[in-house]
């Protein structure tokens, strides 16, 4: 997918978190999150060393056909992640869009990143048009492997690159939304 198809992506809100664009604006929001080890341990970054740092994965967002969505906590306002969409792609009659996600490390276990996947997902599916959402998670991390099975995605048997691929198409979201308690846990 070029650039010349860019897809406008607003802020979503759910409950407890607003999810915006991320802007150079965060730039510092961004490098404080970003140089903690703990939440680039499963990521394909290294930990920020200064504000470039951060101001240069802003601007990767920015100009990938993507979205990166920063996470804001209502109740106070402060940045607790990131999650978005990457890596789209167009075969034959298919949409297809990479998604990924991180949390500040106070804030998991507590379904805020469920919450917000779960606003991310939808979006994809009924306004993005996607047909299919995946994501590739390192075999030793279990929480994102928990937080994959919570929303639905099914997993390959076989690793990619060493990495578990899991995928979630339109249909099964539809059947997870239809199943009354699904999306509610």
């Amino acid at each position: 997918m070029s650039n010349n198809s860019i897809i406008e992506f607003p802020s979503l809100e759910t409950e407890r978190l607003s999810l915006k664009i991320l802007t150079l604006h965060d730039s510092e929001a961004v490098f404080k999150h970003f140089s903690d080890e703990e939440i680039t341990r499963f990521m394909d970054i290294d930990p920020c060393k200064d504000l470039q740092e951060a101001k240069e994965i802003i601007r990767f967002h920015l100009e990938d056909s993507g979205c990166r969505w920063g996470l804001f906590d209502k109740s106070n306002n402060n940045f607790v992640g990131t999650c978005g969409y990457h890596c789209l792609r167009k075969t034959n009659d298919d949409f297809l869009a990479e998604v990924g996600f991180d949390l500040a490390k106070q804030y998991w276990g507590k379904g805020f990143m469920f919450e917000a996947m779960k606003a991310a997902i939808d979006y994809g599916f009924t306004k993005m048009g996607l047909t299919m959402i995946d994501a590739t998670v390192e075999p030793d991390n279990e929480r994102s492997i928990s937080l994959m099975r919570k929303l639905g995605f099914e997993r390959e048997s076989e690793l990619q690159d060493n990495l578990l691929y899991y995928y979630l198409n339109r249909k099964r979201f539809e059947e997870c939304t239809r199943e009354t308690d699904f999306y509610n846990r």
